[in-house]
């Protein structure tokens, strides 16, 4: 993988999963990170290929939990990031995704208690060693870009002697957080610190940290010498933020609930990321944010999303909606002819495709 003038999506828990990440992608992002996973879990899983969908699942043994799920579409752009504190269990977590995924990145940043009381996370930062045993091992047996991302230490000088220690164990680019550990969201980003690591190292630097607009792009390049921008927040509260014209945060959220439901995403997931747009740019205090609350399962929070549509645009389209549903049909709504393959496995009607039809009723809104 190529690190230069890129545009990165950040490792977000519950956030970072496959339509989350093509979504990204689709507005403009060149890398997408998944959300970390522990090898410990990663290690209990089994690879399948999901013909219905057309994806590769890794699904925990004994159970029908999919843990990591990845497409042929982002082969060559998605990392694997995950969390480790021990060289040859990141190895065997590492290897059952190296064929499918595009680099494999050591979280070496998060401040979270479970990682930390883990050994993962942030606590590698004090352990050098340990930080040499992992990528080495894992540089020694992969063919796969290997990376790491970190925050910054006590000061900026120790912070630049830890990332020559990474540059020299073989990483292919570092990321760095710029913030400390103690630090939280609301802290200014230390751009500064983050240009000594860049000035220091000759591999490329992904600057991270207070990317709310398109054109923090440019503005943290310029300040930290950076060839590569990753963003967390920015993206999670609106995807469009890697396209230079930027979409309402409400096409973008409607987007995305698409996305979750031709993807057949995790409820929880699909929540936890509806949840943090809508409280940043309205209420979940509001019947939106109340909706997506009380939704059990993907259809009631893509009935919630398109009943707003409909209620305001077209009340009898909700009504036929809801006959619909109620009938167990799923199509997807579209006002423009569309011939795509449809992937709805959460409802009983599995439609294919559909080639020169124009406007059909359903449970989710592609265009109003």
């Amino acid at each position: 993988m190529e690190y230069k003038n890129k545009h990165v999506l950040a490792p977000m828990v519950r956030v970072g999963t496959l339509p989350f990440r093509l979504l990204a992608a689709q507005y403009g992002a060149d890398i997408t990170y998944g959300e970390e996973i522990i090898d410990h879990k990663m290690i209990k899983c089994d690879r399948h290929i999901n013909e219905y969908l057309g994806t590769t699942d890794f699904v925990e043994r004994g159970t029908q939990n999919v843990v990591f799920r990845t497409c042929p579409e982002e082969r060559n752009r998605v990392v694997f990031q995950m969390g480790t504190s021990n060289a040859v269990r990141a190895l065997t977590a590492a290897q059952l995704v190296s064929k499918d995924v595009a680099a494999i990145d050591i979280n070496m940043g998060c401040p979270k208690s479970f990682s930390i009381s883990g050994g993962m996370g942030a606590a590698l930062l004090s352990k050098p060693e340990l930080i040499h045993d992992i990528i080495t091992t894992l540089k020694r047996n992969l063919d796969n870009t290997i990376t790491c991302k970190i925050r910054l230490l006590k000061s900026s000088e120790v912070t630049v002697e830890l990332a020559r220690r990474i540059e020299k164990a073989g990483v292919s680019a570092l990321a760095v957080h710029g913030r400390r550990v103690p630090d939280r969201p609301r802290d200014p980003a230390k751009w500064d610190e983050i240009a000594d690591v860049v000035a220091a190292l000759s591999i490329p630097v992904i600057a991270n940290g207070d990317v709310f607009e398109y054109e923090d792009f440019e503005r943290i390049k310029g300040a930290t010498g950076a060839t590569c921008v990753m963003v967390a927040r920015g993206a999670l509260w609106n995807a469009s933020i890697f396209s230079p014209s930027k979409s309402s945060w409400e096409d973008v959220k409607r987007e995305y609930v698409r996305q979750c439901i031709l993807w057949d995403n995790d409820v929880k997931s699909t929540k936890h990321t509806l949840k943090e747009m809508i409280a940043h740019y309205s209420s979940l205090e509001l019947p939106e944010g109340k909706a997506v609350i009380k939704s059990a399962n993907t259809e009631n929070v893509a009935l919630d999303e398109s009943d707003q549509q409909l209620r305001i645009h077209s009340p009898p389209l909700y009504m036929a909606q809801i006959l619909l549903y109620h009938s167990s049909i799923c199509i997807i709504f579209s006002t423009e002819q569309i011939n795509v393959p449809l992937r709805c496995s959460i409802f009983d009607c599995r439609a294919r495709s559909f080639n020169g039809i124009g406007r059909l009723f359903g449970v989710l809104i592609t265009s109003c």
